[in-house]
């Protein structure tokens, strides 16, 4: 019994001991705190302003070429000599480039990289396609590989990289040159997907050629990644040095194209009548110039000239080259004023994209380079084409192929016009982001396409302030931040690990942009921190840190909780309305109120509904006696005084609470009982101390009948009906 005792009385001790012991500490673990654990470290490349430092470099890939497309049987032959500078302080040991084009290989890993499983029903086509054909075999075929005197060079192929040996190390400063020769099996891209191919006509047996990624490229070597050597798997785009490039493109003679620089010889690739209406074209500001009309298109795609024509392009400071040619074309083009110079409007375009692309495609090209010029930089290449190829959206230095056609009897509906624009604004768009402010979209698509898609809703707006925009407004993306997390990413993730490709990497950055631009930090100060960024990093490498840091650098906003939650987390807004309480003001003292100081006056604020809104008085209050909030200033103020104060009537203490993760700016608005309303804005440090709730109170002249959080949907909360104080105002999506 003695021992049992003992015992007891040690477990006592033992809870009393516990009692005492404080609670365990803690990180800072706010919404608010700066993301020196997310972002690299500053350095001498990339400063921690986010512009480029004093030892900032860059490679440089300069590539002449011949090319030869066999009409016939969609073959492309080439040759290129690529003089490679090296700029970075250390020597390299051998060089790295990409071979994007084998993922069409017969022994590509692409398709092995994919879950696949047997579908309940499928199209005969599709079925043929997936189990009974051989696969196609479209990658690269390299004939040989040599240095400047000829001399073969090792190479080593692995899978959508080649690495080039080098006899010697390459130091800094020092250029090498090397020519490799090459040819593939050019893809149906219809049946076999991707980004470049060709389009087959039945009717008359013609193809439209969108070619790229048609040479063997440089890869980008930098203070970031090194080489950026990770395979192409579809998704990840691309990482490119600039160079410049000379390019001869041998076609059939019959064919019409276009392609990334200036075109050379125009003279002599152009009839004389053709050529004189691209002159006529050079002065047209207000309206497009048929070069090559629908009539010389139709008439030419009934034949197939056996002879060739050479056309020559020339290209100064861009990072890749594309190209487009057919028989079928149309050539319309118009001139566009961009500061102090003349930029070309082109669209090519079979007579499928009559009458569509004749009365808008150049007009919306030349549109694009003017607004998207008003918000980053003067266009600075000499031209920018437009291509219609169908279920196609792809973008290259001055170049762009885009979907969008009316049906075979000549007719579009609006959802047709305005999905052809949206893609040409977008597309021609790309001309900035990423080929001017050049990030690495092997590794982060939104970098271009979500600050594409943004500018892209900028120019909708300007084009049409009624554009059913897709992406950019805050609303259009909570079905998505709302969805399963078990399918959602950071958009600071791998391209190649993204679920839902277009919300993560288009519609989510460019809302949140938005936000910023319309919410968070306002016209004047967003629109000059984002022409900084541009201007900073056009013609260079860009990371996601450079634009965080410049955009607070040029702004002088503190933007971290944004960069944090909306970028690095899959997080979603919900801000509601939990309560409100009316307030009277009185002279009457609650029981437990102090004991005013002599010749002090009191004023006592009570809840109307809250525990102790009467009983908790020396005597009830009558409401309908309160005395408006002068009458107890009269004896404290004096006339004067008292006129420059508000006379607020009404007092509401209202508590919103966050089951959001993410923490917002409060946008509030109050209406009135005569109908009028007004809004108020609480910035998103509101929440820095209680991340679950908070509470304003509205001090106002007239009484308030309905209270409303976020009623312009320009925060992306994912769920409105807990926004709306009385419930009984929220109304029903059946109303």
């Amino acid at each position: 019994m003695k021992q049992f005792g003992w015992l007891l009385l040690l477990a006592a001790t033992s809870i009393v001991a516990q009692e005492k012991v404080k609670e365990p500490g803690k990180t800072d673990a706010s919404k608010f705190r700066q993301m020196y654990d997310l972002m690299a470290t500053p350095n001498m490349y990339r400063t921690a302003s986010g512009a480029p430092g004093p030892e900032y470099y860059q490679q440089q890939a300069d590539y002449k070429m011949d090319i030869e497309i066999d009409d016939r049987n969609a073959k492309l032959f080439g040759t290129e000599t690529i003089t490679y500078t090296n700029n970075a302080k250390e020597s390299l040991e051998f060089l790295w480039l990409q071979l994007d084009q084998n993922l069409y290989a017969r022994n590509s890993q692409s398709p092995l990289a994919d879950s696949n499983e047997m579908e309940g029903s499928t199209t005969a086509r599709r079925f043929t396609n997936e189990y009974l054909k051989e696969r196609f075999d479209g990658g690269f075929n390299i004939d040989y590989i040599k240095d400047a005197s000829g001399k073969p060079l090792s190479y080593t192929i692995n899978q959508t990289m080649m690495r080039v040996d080098l006899p010697k190390p390459l130091a800094h400063g020092e250029k090498f040159s090397f020519t490799i020769k090459w040819w593939y099996n050019i893809t149906n891209y219809l049946e076999i997907g991707g980004r470049s191919g060709y389009e087959y006509f039945p009717e008359d047996k013609n193809r439209i050629y969108v070619i790229a990624q048609f040479f063997p490229r440089m890869a980008v070597y930098n203070d970031v990644e090194g080489w950026q050597n990770m395979q192409f798997w579809g998704a990840g785009e691309f990482a490119l040095p600039f160079g410049n490039y000379e390019v001869n493109i041998t076609v059939p003679a019959d064919h019409v194209m276009e392609a990334t620089g200036a075109l050379q010889n125009p003279s002599e690739v152009f009839t004389p009548e053709q050529y004189k209406r691209y002159l006529e074209a050079q002065k047209s500001y207000d309206k497009p110039v048929i070069v090559v009309t629908q009539a010389e298109a139709t008439a030419a795609e009934k034949g197939f000239s056996e002879k060739k024509k050479t056309w020559r392009f020339k290209a100064d400071n861009v990072r890749d080259f594309g190209i487009s040619t057919s028989r079928k074309y149309i050539y319309d083009a118009m001139a566009v004023k961009i500061g102090d110079k003349n930029v070309m409007a082109i669209t090519l375009y079979p007579k499928e994209g009559n009458p569509l692309w004749g009365e808008y495609a150049t007009r919306v090209v030349a549109h694009t380079l003017k607004s998207y010029s008003s918000y980053t930089f003067d266009y600075p290449y000499p031209k920018a084409v437009a291509v219609n190829a169908k279920d196609q959206g792809m973008e290259y230095p001055m170049i762009c192929w885009n979907w969008g056609r009316p049906d075979t009897k000549g007719k579009y509906d609006d959802r047709t016009k305005y999905g052809m624009m949206e893609v040409v604004i977008h597309e021609v768009g790309h001309n900035f982001f990423p080929m001017i402010v050049n990030s690495d979209e092997r590794q982060w698509t939104w970098m271009d396409e979500g600050l594409n898609s943004f500018i892209e809703y900028l120019a909708e707006m300007t084009w049409d302030p009624k554009f059913p925009s897709r992406r950019g407004p805050a609303k259009n993306i909570t079905a998505y931040m709302s969805g399963s997390q078990d399918n959602l990413e950071p958009i600071m993730s791998n391209s190649e690990v993204l679920r839902q490709f277009g919300n993560n990497a288009y519609g989510k950055p460019a809302a949140g942009l938005n936000m910023l631009r319309e919410v968070i930090m306002g016209h004047e100060l967003f629109d000059h921190a984002f022409r900084v960024y541009c201007n900073r990093w056009k013609f260079k490498h860009p990371t996601p840190e450079d634009f965080f840091r410049t955009m607070e650098d040029a702004s002088g906003v503190d933007l971290d909780w944004f960069w944090r939650g909306w970028f690095y987390t899959t997080d979603y807004n919900d801000i509601g309305i939990k309560e409100v309480k009316q307030f009277y003001v009185t002279a009457e003292a609650p029981k437990n109120a102090s004991t005013p100081k002599k010749g002090e006056q009191r004023v006592y604020m009570v809840a109307e509904g809250s525990e102790g809104f009467n009983d908790n008085l020396k005597k009830p209050l009558d409401l309908a006696s309160v005395k408006p909030l002068n009458d107890y200033l009269t004896e404290n103020f004096s006339k004067e005084e008292r006129a420059k104060l508000a006379n607020p009537k009404y007092f509401y203490q209202v508590t919103f609470d966050k089951p959001g993760g993410l923490v917002m700016p409060i946008l509030v608005e109050l209406t009135f009982d005569d109908g009028t309303t007004e809004s108020h804005q609480f910035p998103a440090q509101i929440w820095r101390f209680d991340d679950k709730q908070v509470s304003r109170v509205f001090a106002t002249g007239k009484k308030v009948t309905k209270i409303e959080v976020d009623p312009k949907q320009l925060t992306a909360d994912i769920d409105t009906t807990n926004n709306t104080w009385p419930k009984s105002a929220v109304k029903s999506k059946f109303d």
